[in-house]
């Protein structure tokens, strides 16, 4: 209960300053291409600090409308490039579907969401794909290598990100910390949520199974296989530490995660922050 409401400030924080600071940015826009009269916008504001024909006014409309113009393109590469990426992916996965063990993990496992596959791939891959209607996705490499307890695992901690539509939640995120990179907190809530996404799916998985000897047993499996070979899709979330941190939660559960702000980005953060909201209260008055 604690890693969830973790999750949901995490997620919540970085919503919260995009939603202000991308509206900023559409009204500024508004005004710059219709002459539409906004009293309240931050970045008109920077703009009327300055005289018109001087140098730093200069600097300042160039920075500013390239700051915008940076979100608005990067956000909308990230999201083309995603929604035909899916389509070809999700085709791909469909051309390699195994049938038989597909139907079979229906026959052992009865998954509460039906949108589960098996595919036909040596290596061991197990991951949650979709934003809409999201699909897990197990490989047939997997199946062979873990056992009937250990799979089961596995598959409830991927229910878990099917459930929690933890794929779109990332990827909002992932383009909110890149378009509003001058605001360090949102890089922050970005990783952060991605661990804290794995260890509540993990936390799911115990809970399901009962016991945490599945998926520990499941992850060292994971582990030693992918020290031997290449990484694969399964062990993306062994990044960064993230592995560590799963199985200390499961030898530890009460142990406190350090999902934390650093001193310098809560400094950074609050500053641009305080600039913004200082600029917004000068314009009104």
């Amino acid at each position: 209960m604690r890693l969830q409401k973790k999750s949901t400030v995490v997620l919540t924080l970085s919503l919260l300053i995009a939603v202000m600071l991308w509206s900023q940015m559409g009204m500024y826009l508004a005004h710059l291409l219709f002459g539409v009269n906004v009293k309240v916008n931050f970045f008109r504001f920077c703009i009327s600090l300055f005289k018109e024909n001087t140098l730093y006014y200069f600097l300042v409309i160039t920075f500013l409308n390239s700051l915008i113009a940076y979100a608005i393109l990067i956000s909308m590469i990230k999201i083309t490039q995603q929604f035909f990426l899916s389509r070809r992916f999700k085709a791909r996965l469909m051309s390699i579907r195994n049938i038989s063990l597909t139907a079979s993990v229906f026959q052992d496992f009865h998954p509460q969401n039906q949108n589960i596959i098996v595919i036909d791939h040596e290596r061991a891959m197990a991951f949650t794909a979709g934003f809409r209607r999201p699909l897990i996705v197990i490989s047939s490499g997997l199946m062979n290598m873990l056992d009937h307890m250990e799979l089961r695992a596995v598959i409830e901690h991927e229910s878990f990100h099917q459930q929690k539509f933890d794929a779109l939640k990332i990827f909002v995120l992932q383009i909110i910390s890149q378009s509003l990179w001058f605001v360090p907190v949102t890089k922050w809530s970005y990783s952060s949520y991605k661990l804290l996404s794995e260890l509540l799916a993990d936390q799911y998985a115990v809970q399901k199974t009962g016991s945490e000897l599945g998926l520990g047993s499941a992850l060292l499996k994971l582990i030693k296989k992918g020290f031997s070979d290449n990484p694969t899709p399964v062990l993306v979330h062994f990044n960064d530490g993230v592995v560590n941190y799963r199985l200390q939660q499961l030898v530890d559960p009460d142990q406190v995660m350090p999902v934390r702000l650093g001193l310098i980005t809560i400094v950074i953060s609050v500053h641009v922050l305080l600039l913004f909201m200082g600029m917004v209260l000068l314009a009104i008055t």
